[in-house]
């Protein structure tokens, strides 16, 4: 089934660019919410959420939690503001490691958001068009 009508596109790529790690929407934009926005919007943090806990059960397999839960919040987007130093000194590992794992991390999110959003459809041409429904929702909740 293609998603389509009035539909604002949203780029995945510019999307990533400040991907959620959590959503969150106050219980008053909630309550406003059409039904299909609402539906739309439990998807689409339902896929953010499985997407992280595969990442962060896959970190904790290779005994890397500690670095997953230091840069979990910074996987959502290429922060300007971010200091590396700062945050290899809080991890106690070198900052080349901070940026190295971080773009590993965030690859691998990306993947597995698509990951996610492919075992949401039937035939796979289809997973570009819910990425773009995914990130038009998310979008939505900004």
């Amino acid at each position: 089934m293609k998603r389509g009508g009035a539909v604002e596109f949203v780029s995945w790529d510019a999307w990533m660019a400040e991907a959620p790690t959590q959503i969150s929407v106050s219980p008053r934009a909630l309550a406003s919410l059409a039904p299909e926005r609402l539906f739309d919007l439990r998807w689409a943090a339902t896929v953010v959420e499985q997407a992280l806990r595969r990442l962060r059960e896959e970190c904790e397999g290779k005994g890397r939690l500690r670095l997953f839960e230091g840069l979990r919040d910074y996987l959502a987007a290429e922060h300007a503001d971010i200091s590396y130093a700062r945050l290899a000194a809080a991890l106690g590992v070198a900052e080349t490691v901070v940026k190295k794992q971080l773009h590993n991390l965030r690859e691998r999110y990306r993947w597995l958001l698509r990951d996610e959003v492919a075992h949401t459809v039937a035939n796979p041409a289809d997973v570009d068009d819910e990425i773009r429904h995914l990130c038009a929702a998310l979008a939505a909740t900004a």
